[in-house]
């Protein structure tokens, strides 16, 4: 596997999915968000976790604008296979690559601790070594990390079996208790319809087999390439 991670002014998990890539014995480029290149041998793009731009304007609205952005949407064209974990999902969704977007934490606090997570799609390449239903458990750190989409994006996406994760208890439950941020429907994760394009509020690159958060993280690049 042949992985590029960009690098925003604020980003603090690159190097973490590098790790993560590399305990895979994959290949890492990393990438500068005033490149404006990506190689056509990649076969994955890492949107990392962080605070891009510290945030301003909006989470993620800056690093939408940035020079790379242009290979990043060229690469989805081509049908590579693209994450943005936390940070990066929010750039997903501000570059128009996943519908809804994320907003401020319900309780309008920062959220640092470990989740569990509904696997609701298995067929893709980031859930493959996964069942639905499957109960996994990875941590989150966020401060807008909750998922909003109206009516007609949330049809949109049960139509299209877009829903990859939602938040659970650790029996499986899924409701309000069961919520960290607020997120509707305790989304956790979305696709794209092709299902190359995946985003992600918890930190898979962080609970890899390094620490006491697990290995189920490790899980999510390990299909790729």
């Amino acid at each position: 596997m042949k992985a590029a991670i960009i690098t925003f002014p604020g980003s603090n998990c690159d190097r973490d999915s590098g790790d993560a890539i590399k305990k895979l014995n994959g290949d890492v480029k990393n990438i500068w968000y005033k490149d404006n290149h990506i190689n056509n041998d990649i076969d994955l793009i890492i949107l990392p976790g962080g605070f891009s731009y510290g945030d301003y304007l909006r989470s993620g609205a800056l690093a939408s604008v940035a020079p790379i952005i242009n290979e990043v949407k060229r690469h989805a064209k081509r049908g590579v296979h693209i994450i943005g974990i936390c940070n990066g999902f929010q750039i997903l969704t501000e570059i128009g690559l996943l519908k809804g977007a994320l907003i401020r934490n319900k309780n309008l606090k920062f959220i640092c601790r470990q989740v569990a997570l509904k696997v609701c799609n298995d067929n893709s390449k980031f859930t493959s070594s996964f069942y639905n239903d499957q109960i996994i458990n990875i941590p989150i750190a966020n401060m807008d990390g909750n998922y909003f989409a109206d009516s007609d994006i949330l049809k949109y996406h049960e139509d299209n079996n877009n829903i990859a994760l939602k938040y659970c208890s650790n029996n499986g439950d899924i409701n309000q208790d069961s919520n960290p941020n607020g997120s509707v429907n305790n989304i956790a994760a979305i696709f794209d319809n092709s299902k190359k394009i995946m985003g992600m509020m918890p930190h898979p690159e962080r609970a890899i087999g390094f620490n006491d958060y697990g290995s189920d993280g490790i899980n999510i690049f390990s299909n790729i390439g």
